[in-house]
């Protein structure tokens, strides 16, 4: 199947959307597809502040290019900046341009979370990997790797794992946010 791929571009006022925001240290500045073309306009309007560019599905690399001391992400809703936030460990601020509010995520205490779930890891006798098969999420040849069976899908309902009750613990290949009490993402197996 042949997919296109129409960028969509949304103006807003600047200046109305940052007319509070204020913070201190330097601010790199993200956005989504449809607002990337204003970032620089945003930088005007921040002191000591770098665009790093697009945040795009899961991929929040961008965020790692420069070094900052927190984010100022352009957009509407919380997926992204929950991902900056994830792999950063630094404060997220949201300024959505559709409703003209700058708000600040909460960080979770990600290594507790995580050497939790590296607990349960090292601890589970039965492993199931999951792999997307949706473009940009595949990693078959990462999970094949692995120690465990393997369980293809395309989109995943969370309560259909309950299905396998005797898996202990769920590797996850797929989307990083993919989250539940006994999902380890990839990434985050211990060495």
């Amino acid at each position: 199947m042949k997919v296109l791929m129409l960028p969509v571009k949304i103006d807003f006022d600047v200046e109305r959307l940052l007319k509070n925001f204020n913070v201190k240290g330097k601010v790199g500045i993200l956005g989504t597809v449809h607002f990337l073309h204003l970032l620089n306009e945003v930088k005007k309007r921040v002191p000591n502040s770098v665009v790093l560019g697009q945040v795009t599905g899961c991929n929040a690399k961008n965020a790692l290019k420069e070094k900052v001391d927190s984010y100022l992400f352009i957009g509407s809703e919380n997926f992204h900046p929950e991902e900056i936030a994830r792999i950063t460990g630094k404060e997220v601020y949201i300024a959505n341009p559709f409703v003209y509010s700058i708000k600040k995520i909460e960080i979770l205490d990600n290594e507790k979370r995580i050497r939790g779930k590296q607990l349960v890891y090292l601890n589970s006798e039965h492993k199931g990997i999951l792999v997307s098969t949706k473009s940009g999420q595949e990693k078959l040849k990462e999970a094949l790797k692995l120690k465990g069976r393997i369980f293809l899908f395309n989109t995943l309902r969370e309560t259909e794992l309950e299905n396998f009750s005797e898996i202990d613990c769920w590797i996850n290949t797929a989307c990083p946010r993919i989250e539940g009490k006994r999902i380890i993402n990839l990434s985050d197996i211990p060495k």
